[in-house]
Parts: C-alpha cells; structure tokens; sequence
C-alpha cells in the first residue's frame, strides 16, 4: 500500500537526506587509490553513530541473513548490493556507493558513483550517461502523471547514450522504512500515478553494455552479465505541491562545511 507523506513528515525526511548526502560529501574526500571498501563503510557508519542515526542498510536481510554494512558499494562490473571488505580501490576504478540512514524515524537514501583517479573515456562517458539519466528521471517528474512516462524516458536516455538500463528495478518508495510501496521497476506492466505526497527513491543503473545481470556467488552482489562496467545513481525525491524536491540534494559534491 503507497502511504503519501504530509509536509511535515517530508521536513523530517529532509534532514534525513541531508545527512546522507553529507555522508556522500565525507566519502567523496576518501576515495583514492589504495583505500579499501570497509575503510569507506567504516567512515559513514562513523557519521551516522555521531548524528544519532540508523545505519539502515543494516536491517535489511535476505536468505543469506543480515546485510553487514552501512553501505553497498559496488566497483566496475559490480551493479548493486555488494558487501564492502578489504578490497583496495585501484586507479581507473568505478566506485557506486549506495547508502541510506534512519533518523527521527524517517529514511532517506541515496547512491552514486564515483572514479578513482585516472579514468578511462569511456567510464568517464559511462558516468555522465547515469548522471543523465538520473537528471532526466527528475525533469520528466514535474510533468509526467505517471510512472510509465518515467520509466520510458530513462531508457530513451541510456540508449540516446549508447548504453542500457537495468530494467529489474528503478527505484522504490521510501519513509519511515528504507523500502516502501511501490517498487518501481523499467519493465513492469503495473504502473502508479505521480502525487503530492509520495516520496520516491529513484535508481537508475546504467550498464556499458547489456543490460542483463547476475548475482555473484556471495547471493549478494548483482554484477553485469557481459563483464563490463555499471554506474548507479540514486536520489530521494519529494513529490510536493510545488513540483518534485530532491531531498538528498549535495549528494556527489565535495565537502560542503
């Protein structure tokens, strides 16, 4: 059942985002080569425990238990949901890292990808085709009265780009859990109507090549079918009177002070 939010549980969802686009800004500074994956989780599980707030990944569980980290946080053929460990980032690495954090009893939740050092062209357009993506995701919602009318345009986006669009899932409501009604899937035949009041988390995931992917042997990690690179980028949007509002809007900036 999709719960519409009323605007002062949006206001307690915005300072839910500004700590998780503040969490981006601290890990943005630490990526390099040589720094290793729990290092970064480490860091904003650091962050959340000193603004009071529930690293809510955390409370997720599938088959293979409890997800471990404050963060999923993916590198190069890595789509989604991968556990940090000691893994180094090296030098012409794409980094995603997808986070999210309850505080006052309200999510957010927010990822984006990042790359180490020098980077190859192609990653470098690979990043901007997500960003795109992304950018064009959040302008269809002023106008768009439907989901479908999303969906549609994020495709066109990646494709427009020469690349694809992870279809098995686009995003997810959000609010007082990290995962609420609707699921927002590319290639679903459902479909929902855009409202004030709902609050959206919306994830492309942009692939250098097939769009297909399969999850690892750790029942886990999703990682591209073919072997080549995946972006993601991920805001939590406010539907509101006044059109949509990105509530972990900083998320991808250096440090703000």
């Amino acid at each position: 059942m999709i719960v519409l939010k009323k605007p002062d549980e949006v206001d307690r969802m915005r300072e839910a985002g500004r700590l998780v686009a503040r969490a981006h800004q601290l890990v943005h500074q630490l990526i390099e080569p040589g720094r290793s994956l729990r290092d970064l989780d480490a860091a904003i599980v650091g962050l959340y425990r000193q603004r009071g707030a529930v690293p809510v990944f955390q409370e997720f569980s599938s088959n293979q238990g409890r997800f471990p980290a404050a963060c999923c946080i993916s590198v190069n053929e890595q789509v989604a949901h991968a556990i940090p460990n000691d893994r180094r980032l090296q030098s012409g690495d794409l980094v995603s890292i997808d986070t999210g954090c309850r505080l006052n009893g309200w999510c957010a939740d927010a990822a984006w990808s990042y790359p180490v050092g020098e980077v190859a062209p192609s990653r470098k357009r690979l990043i901007q085709a997500g960003l795109d993506v992304l950018g064009a995701a959040l302008d269809q919602c002023r106008s768009s009265r439907t989901w479908s009318e999303v969906a549609h345009t994020m495709v066109s986006s990646a494709a427009q780009s020469g690349f694809s669009l992870v279809e098995e899932f686009a995003g997810h409501g959000i609010g007082r859990e990290l995962h609420e009604d609707p699921q927002l899937r590319v290639s679903d035949t459902g479909d929902i109507c855009l409202e004030p009041g709902l609050v959206l988390a919306i994830e492309p995931v942009v692939n250098a090549g097939s769009r297909h992917v399969r999850q690892s042997a750790d029942g886990w990690t999703l990682e591209t079918a073919d072997g080549l690179p995946s972006v993601h980028f991920e805001h939590t949007i406010a539907l509101t009177d006044g059109g949509p509002e990105v509530l972990t809007e900083g998320v991808g900036l250096p440090m703000l002070k």
